[in-house]
């Protein structure tokens, strides 16, 4: 299994230098794994670049259709925020990698959804998933 975080599953939605490897990466895979907070963070992501003018206003509301579709699709699994998670995350923060909340989170998500591997082009997420295991695409 695989669990995206957003800088890796931004890039499917919105053109960015590495979105043809990312795709291709992607392509043809049914283990993939994001969380709301995935989506939340993308979601983000688009209305950053629709205030910076860098996607018309037009194009944000769509972006966000189609990642919702995607997920009622099933192109991707989706795993929930709960209070283990919460607790896996706050463990993660009292250890000796620096992490914000929401890179805690999602590395707590990604490891107790069985996730083999997380993909990620952030270097602190990335070298908290090494420490509990998990595989880093980038």
């Amino acid at each position: 299994m695989l669990y995206l975080d957003a800088s890796a599953l931004a890039k499917v939605y919105v053109r960015e230098p590495e979105s043809e490897e990312v795709e291709a990466k992607l392509e043809g895979r049914r283990d993939l794994l994001v969380s709301d907070l995935t989506v939340t963070e993308v979601v983000s992501s688009i209305a950053r670049r629709r205030r910076e003018g860098r996607i018309p206003s037009a194009e944000a509301p769509r972006l966000y259709r189609a990642v919702l579709e995607d997920l009622e699709r099933g192109f991707f699994h989706r795993v929930g925020l709960s209070p283990d998670a919460h607790r896996e995350a706050e463990r993660l923060l009292l250890a000796e990698i620096p992490l914000r909340a929401s890179d805690a989170l999602h590395v707590a998500l990604a490891a107790l959804s069985g996730a083999d591997s997380l993909y990620t082009f952030d270097r602190q997420l990335a070298a908290a998933g090494q420490h509990v295991g998990l595989e880093i695409l980038a």
